[in-house]
């Protein structure tokens, strides 16, 4: 039992922090599926077979225990993360419970009775209306999904909630996958960035004269001494080990385009670049006041 609700836990978390995006939440949700099937084996192994109650195969133990902890992890990351990700956990939330209740009338010897039919419709409806209607009020007031309350910030500074996630592969052949982005003015991207190489790389955003101009900086760093250190003229830039990953969050504050480039001297001139469509927010979206990239964070 511990190592099913275990797994759970596990794919919970990897729905709270990007399921559908991030490489480390997709091997942590494996992991859970793991514990959790090796949990649900347990179960049928040790169990009694001796009762009278019908005991179901191994195979649809394991299949059907999938798909629960599957459910249930959706179901209890969607709610957990509403208030960071409500776009997203308003279908999370439905689908995990639908997902559970499935898993649950299959797995189940129980008979299935009309009751059982209202009650799952019932609540289901239920679920349905809180994700929406929960949805619709964080949109409505980002300021509450930001938390009114302070952790020693300095004043002024305010926490975006981010809409959503985007994986961005690096590689020596010198390219990025996908080298073109689109998203809208007032979304907070979380950038995943990946370096399947063997050399280091960049992922550094900005204008094109941003960017075209400290290129030519770094072209001519390119002779100083190996240990010179630079600093990039835009604050949304990463820099990423051979095999390793980083992560970066930026808030796009209204429509323009935007470069994606490794500054690294040899990369851009190989063809090391991309770019970032900003488009303009729905009828009623609301769009910062400030100009461009608004703010980044990121970490490796």
């Amino acid at each position: 039992m511990l190592l099913k609700y275990a797994g759970i836990s596990f794919i919970s978390g990897a729905v709270n922090h990007g399921f559908f995006s991030g490489v480390r939440s997709l091997w942590t949700a494996a992991i859970g599926m793991v514990l959790f099937v090796l949990g649900a084996w347990l179960e049928h192994r040790f169990s009694d077979s001796d009762t009278e109650e019908p005991r179901a195969g191994l195979a649809s133990t394991l299949l059907w225990g999938s798909l629960l902890s599957i459910g249930l992890g959706f179901f209890t990351g969607g709610l957990q993360h509403f208030p960071d990700s409500p776009a997203r956990s308003a279908w999370v939330v439905p689908l995990g419970f639908a997902i559970s209740v499935l898993a649950l009338a299959v797995s189940s010897f129980l008979p299935w009775q009309r009751a059982s039919t209202v009650y799952a419709l019932l609540v289901g409806a239920l679920v349905c209306g809180f994700s929406w209607g929960a949805y619709r009020w964080i949109d409505a007031n980002p300021g509450w999904a930001d938390g009114e309350h302070s952790h020693g910030a300095p004043a002024g500074l305010v926490a975006h909630p981010i809409s959503r996630s985007v994986s961005i592969h690096m590689d020596d052949n010198m390219r990025f996958t996908p080298d073109k982005v689109e998203v809208q003015a007032g979304e907070v991207i979380r950038f995943v960035v990946h370096n399947g190489g063997a050399v280091p790389h960049e992922f550094v955003l900005g204008n094109e004269k941003e960017i075209a101009e400290h290129a030519e900086v770094m072209r001519q760093a390119a002779n100083m001494p190996a240990d010179h250190s630079h600093q990039h003229a835009t604050g949304a830039a990463l820099s990423v080990k051979p095999g390793e990953m980083g992560e970066m969050v930026v808030r796009f504050s209204e429509p323009s385009t935007l470069q994606i480039a490794c500054l690294i001297p040899g990369h851009y001139e190989a063809g090391m670049r991309g770019s970032i469509a900003v488009k303009l927010a729905p009828v009623g979206g609301q769009i910062p006041a400030a100009a461009g990239i608004a703010g980044s964070e990121h970490k490796h």
